[in-house]
């Protein structure tokens, strides 16, 4: 056991603590990563609220990058040293969704109760989504990790982890958009402002951002959006007077509420799809008129981390990123420590940020 610092969350909504916890060593199949940047997720808010299930004491984060220094046995291609994102997408390899290339739904990842983490009096702490990333090391199953440059920035590393590949992925694989199409955004958060740069990338004609924050739909154009509207009233009526009255080929969803899923099949032409990747909380329902959807042979679809194969996905972003066809850097707006994770979540959870990252000082270690 490793006693390491995280941010212990002993109280769904309650603010979390810096407490010393103790992490086990790598096991069969794992590998431990020093922790360098940790991003602040929405996902994470959701997590914090309670609104995903879990349980307490929990550690949070998944969206990371960092430093192997030490593997289990069984670990193949992965050393001490080498430097890592650290993703939530723990897979088998071997199931169905695996072995047809969707690691992201694998049927079997794990037992999420068992966790490496536990406190000082041996309580086992929730590694939440296998992660448990707001701390100084993580524990974590080698499929989750993927090797990056040594000289990328970890805190850009960071946001490859989740909410680029989140939104890029749901872009070019789950919507599979092809060039000429039409494509609508809704919601320019962190995740939204990276599917519009998958849209972009995917040769989209027109990209229409939808939000309800001005300052959100200005940032929307800086990644890729041809137009914006602002989301007030029926702003389908908008979307579709731009799009010659036809309507988008996709729409991507990019905010967890339930009722902005009412309105999305609103904006659709005619064999468009929606594709849901912001995710509402438990309990929460939306609804559709299914004979409207199917006489116009339109559809929903689900996208989970973007549907990655991170091993392909993660190093063709990072490609992208130092061709400068991927912005990551321009999403980060603020930079906190390990000790300012509950003003960083109050800031993300204000809807003031692209994305907050936390950057863990290891001087001391």
């Amino acid at each position: 056991m490793t006693k390491i610092k995280a941010a212990l969350c002993r109280e769904f909504g309650a603010p979390m603590t810096i407490e010393e916890v103790e992490l086990r060593a790598p096991e069969y199949g794992e590998v431990e990563v020093r922790i360098d940047a940790v991003a602040v997720c929405h996902s994470d808010i959701s997590l914090w609220q309670g609104g995903f299930g879990g349980s307490t004491p929990a550690v949070f984060g998944h969206e990371a990058a960092g430093t192997i220094t030490a593997v289990g046995d069984g670990v193949r291609g992965f050393a001490p040293g080498d430097a890592v994102a650290v993703t939530l997408i723990r897979a088998c390899g071997s199931c169905p969704s695996c072995g047809s290339g969707h690691p992201t739904t694998c049927e079997a990842p794990g037992n999420l109760t068992d966790s490496p983490i536990s406190t000082l009096d041996g309580t086992p702490a929730w590694q939440a989504v296998f992660t448990g990333a707001f701390a100084e090391k993580v524990v974590v199953d080698e499929s989750q990790i993927v090797k990056i440059p040594h000289d990328m920035p970890k805190e850009a590393a960071a946001l490859v982890s989740c909410g680029v590949i989140t939104g890029v992925g749901a872009a070019v694989n789950t919507a599979g958009i092809r060039a000429g199409q039409d494509v609508v955004v809704i919601g320019a958060g962190g995740v939204g402002l990276n599917a519009i740069q998958g849209a972009r990338i995917a040769g989209a004609a027109r990209i229409v951002a939808v939000d309800m924050n001005p300052d959100k739909l200005e940032a929307a154009r800086e990644f890729g959006a041809t137009h914006t509207v602002l989301a007030e009233g029926k702003p389908f009526k908008e979307v579709k007077q731009i799009l010659d009255g036809r309507g988008a080929d996709a729409v991507l969803v990019t905010v967890g509420v339930a009722a902005v899923y009412d309105m999305a099949p609103r904006y659709l032409a005619n064999g468009g799809k929606v594709v849901m990747v912001g995710m509402p909380h438990f309990g929460q329902t939306a609804s559709y008129a299914p004979l409207l959807m199917a006489d116009a042979g339109q559809s929903i679809v689900g996208s989970k981390m973007g549907d990655v194969v991170i091993k392909r996905d993660v190093p063709w972003m990072i490609e992208l990123y130092n061709q400068g066809r991927l912005k990551l850097d321009e999403l980060i707006t603020g930079r906190w420590t390990l000790d300012q994770i509950n003003e960083a979540f109050a800031d993300t959870l204000a809807g003031n940020a692209r994305r907050n990252v936390i950057l863990i000082d290891h001087k001391d270690a």
